[in-house]
């Protein structure tokens, strides 16, 4: 007799349930115990993730060690490479004429001076950048590494070769040799003075040397207005006007939370806000508070609402019954574009214009800022802010002064230490020394909302449980990028034009971040192309645009004082009040505030 038999159930992928079940309300005090590990790590590691770099080290060497047709190219350019310096050598020795082998990377001014021309400090000028060249061949083109990581090796390695340049050796700089033997080698001393000086400085937290000669509110920032608004997150300032009549239409101006607002108000020569105020706008400005520990909760959206729409109110309300032009820089324009576009979607038509300066609303190609932002250093970074409740300012400050190392830092230690001389502290760089922090919350969704997951240029930014899209932003858009720009490429800058279907205006101006933007009329070298696209016409790539615009000579701050002319109403009418008292909007302090002088 046949046995009986039962069917076996299918087996199931499912995880039981029993398995998704929580066992303990102890997980997080695991989760803190790594916070703390990574936070400790940070401190010496400079907030830098070990195991960042590792990662990419390892798939660099991985594959470079399994790629012999790498290897071998890179075997018969070092053979090239030193045959080139041995001609070179050999001909040079005999004609001081002779041209060199390689020239310096544009921007690379360590080199410039004529004692560098002449043996034997041109020879190793010379090695050095030969060498150079061959480890950007050695770390680029590997195949199979991750490009991400391809940019973080070659970046690495670079900094390193950075380390070893000869302007960076008292024995290899002609330049300092000369001036130690000049001065018997005073400048030693001098340089040592100037080490300890900031050494000091640094230890006690006072601020750079010369900076205590452009003080808030004496020197710079001196544009006279009130504070007519304040919160728990900004001071709002409404500036005086300087014409019996103005433009109907105010200008709010929301500076990025990572700097002081005034690097837009700073000398009387080269303010765009005092620019602004004597052609005859109403000009408001936005003062950011500087976060502390206690700040760790506030988000992004806190920063639009407390921030952008709080402002808006409070200049609708002083100047009742007209739209405005809405002006963002940086991170303030990203911001801005995220209001814009959330306004736009609630039918709140309130702006006459969005004007954004050398901001991202595509973060797909950010730039060299990428190399300090992945999943790994993100968490490394999370746990950091975790445990300070924010980003310090020297910690931004540190990141960016690496993607400018031979600007930013070694000039300057051959300068003040090796020559012992002082370079002469500007307005500018006064700015530069003043930083600020940034809430651990509000830093973490910025990094990872945008910079990681690229949700404002995908349509996925959710404001108030509804898409922040830019398609639907109406009003016109002015947008400027900078030619030299390590934290907003230009390119990147420039795809505002493929995210909206409004009329945009853009600008590439000559300059960098920072002294791209401060660019005031009758400052010499100064340069920038401008062209508009209709909603309309046919989109071109950035470089297709940049071939089609002719360069012109002069600030940018001109076509864009024409182009404001032109969206507001002809009519001008007399000055607003200075705030709206019976509106809730009175005068409470002189500019600059009290937000801005927070260290």
């Amino acid at each position: 007799m046949r046995a009986k038999t039962q069917a076996v159930p299918p087996a199931s992928t499912a995880v039981p349930r029993a398995l998704n079940q929580p066992d303990g309300g102890g997980d997080e005090a695991f989760k803190a115990f790594d916070r703390m590990r990574e936070a400790l790590t940070a401190q010496m590691t400079g907030g830098l993730s070990p195991a960042a770099m590792a990662l990419a080290l390892f798939d660099w060497s991985i594959h470079l060690a399994h790629a012999p047709g790498k290897q071998a190219e890179l075997l018969t350019k070092a053979v090239r490479k030193a045959t080139r310096f041995a001609g070179y050598v050999s001909i040079a020795s005999h004609d001081p004429e002779t041209p060199p082998c390689i020239e310096p990377l544009p921007g690379d001014n360590r080199f410039a001076g004529e004692a560098w021309q002449k043996p034997p400090f041109n020879f190793l000028v010379q090695a050095f950048l030969l060498n150079q060249q061959w480890w950007h061949n050695v770390t680029r083109d590997v195949p199979g590494v991750t490009p991400h990581h391809e940019d973080v090796v070659s970046f690495t390695a670079r900094q390193l070769l950075d380390v070893a340049s000869p302007s960076n050796n008292i024995f290899t700089n002609p330049e300092v040799i000369a001036k130690s033997w000049q001065t018997a080698g005073l400048n030693f001393v001098e340089g040592c003075r100037n080490w300890l000086d900031d050494v000091s400085r640094l230890a006690t937290g006072q601020p750079a040397a010369g900076t205590e000669n452009f003080v808030v509110g004496r020197d710079v920032a001196v544009t006279p207005g009130e504070v007519v608004f304040r919160n728990h997150l900004i001071e709002l300032i409404q500036y005086k006007p300087t014409a019996e009549d103005v433009f109907a239409e105010p200008v709010l101006i929301v500076p990025a939370w990572i700097m002081k607002y005034y690097i837009l108000d700073l000398s009387p020569h080269n303010s765009l806000i005092s620019y602004l105020v004597g052609r005859g706008h109403t000009v408001f400005c936005v003062s950011w508070r500087n976060p502390d520990a206690g700040d760790r909760h506030l988000g992004l959206d806190d920063y639009r609402r407390q921030g952008v729409m709080a402002a808006l109110d409070a200049v609708n309300a002083i100047v009742p019954g007209v739209k405005i032009h809405a002006t963002g820089y940086c991170l303030g324009g990203t911001l801005l574009s995220i209001a814009a576009a959330a306004m736009a979607r609630a039918g709140d038509d309130r702006l006459a214009s969005v004007t954004l300066l050398a901001a991202q609303t595509d973060f797909s190609e950010p730039g060299e800022l990428a190399l300090f932002i992945d999943h790994s250093q993100m968490h490394f970074l999370d746990s950091m802010m975790w445990n300070r409740g924010y980003l310090a300012a020297d910690q931004m400050a540190g990141a960016f002064q690496l993607l400018r190392s031979n600007d930013l830092i070694w000039s300057r230690l051959v300068h003040d230490y090796l020559m012992g001389e002082r370079a002469p502290m500007i307005d500018l760089m006064a700015w530069n020394a003043d930083s600020t922090r940034m809430p651990y919350r509000m830093h973490a969704e910025y990094l990872q909302k945008l910079y990681l997951d690229n949700e404002l240029a995908a349509g996925r930014f959710m404001v108030d449980g509804r898409p922040a899209a830019l398609q639907n932003i109406r009003a016109p858009i002015f947008a400027v990028g900078t030619e030299r720009d390590h934290v907003a490429p230009w390119r990147s800058v420039y795809k505002i034009h493929y995210l909206t279907d409004t009329d945009v205006t853009f600008v590439l101006t000559s300059g960098g971040h920072n002294a791209g933007i401060v660019s005031e009329p009758g400052r010499p070298r100064r340069r920038f192309r401008a062209g508009e696209k209709k909603a309309t016409d046919v989109c071109l790539s950035a470089d297709e645009w940049a071939e089609a615009a002719s360069p012109q000579e002069g600030s940018w701050w001109l076509a864009w004082g024409d182009w404001l002319v032109r969206h507001s109403t002809s009519t001008r009418v007399a000055p607003p009040s200075m705030g709206a008292e019976n509106k809730g909007y009175r005068p409470l302090a002189a500019a600059p505030g009290s937000y801005v002088q927070q260290r």
